[in-house]
């Protein structure tokens, strides 16, 4: 497995304000929102869910007890909770909420490795929408995996979806294309060394594909948004780079 650790930084001469707010943002909402993970009626009121996605309607559900399939022990397990807004604005505010610890902290050293120089070659505005653009397809691509991949109960449908890894993907898919020979310093199995961007981003991609097969829509981790994202921002990267100076792009 790879994990990337930096990547150069030496030509960019702008300061990546917009990366900044959103890595803020997401760590605001997920400390004092969120409450470090504990708070699930805000949680479960703002995740995407599939089932509201393909009807429009806000759907709740009744707090349920389920038991720990190693301890034995219960735990009471939210149901979904009422959203204060229309369920189609979920795809936006789910991109800003985390599970958990090591979720959001995935997620925010990936955004801050890699969103600083595609901040640069788009300009602040760009950047910012391309990112939220590449947020909602990603969310849309799960809830469409999720519609063709749903058992006969259904059940998946109600399952919440959440993280920043969906427009992550699509900054990751714009980076490949824009500097996809820049170094990245990486720890590739037990060795730190440095390889081009196409080498570090493509291996990630290969495993989320790989990831996906294997689980379907099992497994916690919606694999198909990390897809739609990326996918979304190789395609789209180039419109947004239009007018753009070149000289950015390296």
């Amino acid at each position: 497995m790879i994990f990337p650790i930096s990547d150069d930084n030496t030509d960019r001469t702008t300061a990546p304000i917009v990366n900044y707010i959103l890595i803020a943002i997401n760590i605001l909402v997920f400390v004092f929102l969120q409450q470090l993970g504990t708070n699930d009626r805000f949680t479960y009121a703002y995740s995407t869910v599939p089932q509201e996605i393909i009807t429009g309607r806000d759907i709740r559900s009744p707090d349920r007890v389920v038991e720990h399939p190693v301890t034995g022990q219960e735990l009471l397990v939210p149901g979904l909770q009422p959203t204060p807004l229309s369920v189609y604005l979920t795809l936006i505010t789910s991109m800003f909420m985390h599970g958990g610890i090591a979720h959001i902290f995935g997620n925010m050293l990936f955004l801050w490795i890699f969103g600083d120089n595609l901040e640069h070659s788009l300009g602040h505005a760009r950047y910012a929408i391309f990112y939220l653009v590449c947020g909602v397809i990603a969310s849309l691509a799960h809830v469409i995996s999720t519609v063709m991949f749903a058992g006969p109960d259904q059940s998946s449908l109600l399952i919440p979806s959440l993280g920043a890894s969906g427009a992550i993907s699509g900054v990751l898919g714009g980076y490949i294309v824009l500097h996809p020979r820049r170094r990245v310093t990486v720890i590739l199995v037990r060795f730190l060394t440095d390889v081009p961007a196409y080498v570090a981003i493509g291996i990630w991609f290969a495993f989320q594909l790989i990831s996906g097969l294997m689980s379907g829509t099992q497994g916690g981790v919606a694999y198909a948004a990390h897809i739609g994202g990326f996918i979304a921002g190789v395609v789209l990267v180039k419109v947004f780079t239009i007018g753009r100076n070149r000289s950015s792009f390296a």
